[in-house]
């Protein structure tokens, strides 16, 4: 039984976002591996407080995420 953690700042995907995520998520197993996986993979999102998620020794917030995704 396949068990995907995705870890996300709170508020940075809307439910909608969400279930898209997690059926790629399990379509992207599936095709890898096998179409019987498909009812036993087991895709958990968990949302991280703003400012508790940090990379180089630096906290990040939702906020950080926002301006990074806007320069591209």
């Amino acid at each position: 039984m396949p068990y995907i953690e995705v870890s996300v700042f709170e508020e940075e995907l809307t439910q909608q976002q969400k279930e898209v995520l997690i059926q790629k998520i399990t379509n992207a197993v599936t095709d890898t591996t096998s179409e019987k996986l498909n009812d036993v993979t087991w895709v958990v999102i968990k949302e991280v407080a703003s400012g508790s998620w940090g990379v180089g020794g630096n906290a990040l917030g939702l906020e950080d995420i926002k301006k990074l995704v806007a320069s591209d």
